[in-house]
């Protein structure tokens, strides 16, 4: 049976909001949290950027149940490898260990703005497969020096160790990068729009790899982004703090002005568009079903943002999760 987790977005909701919304998810029967990790917003005007992993230690401490995901952080440029492993054990120590870490390339917008060059894809790939390498072996216990073209240790060691086996899970959009978590990673994330270019794309490249690498407990999560309203004016103002995320120069910007400048440009009817709208407990049902039953994965994220995102965690609680818990991977 997949697990079911709800999605907390540092770019809208403030850290304390966050906090209240992870406790609110663990009363009405979430299986975990996936909180994203940004230094900025996606807009100016509506956004916020709390610290993720301060945010994660208060939500460790304020809940028993849940299981806490990164969704996801970068171990390139703002933080070095080992400090993300560090931060993950920590965490992991203070929720008794349910913490899981979720990992990927980065976006120009979190890391530029510190000084950092975002260098193509090549670099990123090369640089995360040194991350994962450094990650892997100080969470497992291991006295680190490591020399690579990227990232140095001399002597590194976790002296507040995870208490359990954390797994790694890569974020990928597309079959390189998938193929890069079968090989080195504990699992792959993805965001799904179309359930079988998911499939054939990144799903299917990410489990070949894993098979070759002799993992049998490879780990698919699957978010998919949904907006819950009645009408469009109700989408529109739910999505003020995310339509940046829709303007065209979203992967090399380094100022949430600028996204929201370009996105404000657009027709609202553009962006809106790009998301699904949904207004039911039924609707919610149909859009996150295929996650489960047609790619099979392990856990599914429930992204969504609404005008009354408090609402819509109880309500998902009471009326979506029992029906998606009964569906068979």
């Amino acid at each position: 049976m997949a697990e079911i987790y709800y999605y907390l977005g540092h770019e809208q909701f403030q850290p304390e909001v966050l906090v209240k919304h992870a406790q609110l998810a663990e009363k009405t029967g979430f299986d975990g949290i996936f909180i994203s990790e940004h230094f900025n917003p996606w807009v100016a005007d509506k956004g916020a950027s709390g610290f993720g992993f301060t945010t994660l230690g208060a939500i460790a401490a304020t809940t028993q149940r849940i299981k806490l995901m990164t969704g996801v952080v970068t171990p390139l440029y703002r933080y070095h490898p080992a400090v993300v492993a560090q931060a993950a054990a920590t965490i992991d120590r203070i929720s008794n260990g349910r913490f899981i870490l979720g990992v990927g390339t980065g976006e120009s917008i979190n890391e530029t703005p510190l000084g950092y060059a975002f260098p193509k894809y090549k670099e990123r790939s090369a640089r995360i497969k040194e991350a994962l390498t450094i990650m892997k072996q100080l969470l497992a216990g291991d006295k680190l020096t490591f020399a690579g073209e990227y990232y140095q240790t001399k002597n590194a060691r976790l002296y507040s160790p995870p208490l359990h086996d954390i797994p790694i899970l890569l974020a990928a959009g597309g079959p390189k990068t998938a193929e890069t978590a079968g090989e080195i990673a504990d699992g792959i994330i993805i965001s799904v729009k179309n359930a079988s270019e998911a499939l054939e794309l990144i799903c299917i490249p990410a489990r070949k790899k894993a098979t070759e690498t002799g993992k049998e407990n490879f780990l698919l999560t699957a978010s998919r982004w949904t907006v819950f309203a009645h009408n469009k004016d109700e989408a529109w103002h739910a999505l003020l703090p995310w339509r940046g995320l829709r303007a065209p120069s979203r992967d090399v910007a380094t100022d949430p002005e600028q996204l929201q400048r370009e996105a404000d440009a657009l027709p609202k009817e553009e962006i809106i568009s790009r998301y699904t709208l949904l207004s039911s407990a039924k609707e919610y049902i149909e859009a996150y079903k295929s996650l489960i039953t047609f790619l099979s994965a392990d856990i599914i994220v429930i992204q969504t943002t609404s005008r009354n995102q408090e609402y819509v965690i109880d309500m998902l609680g009471k009326e979506v999760l029992p029906e998606l818990k009964k569906l068979k991977i």
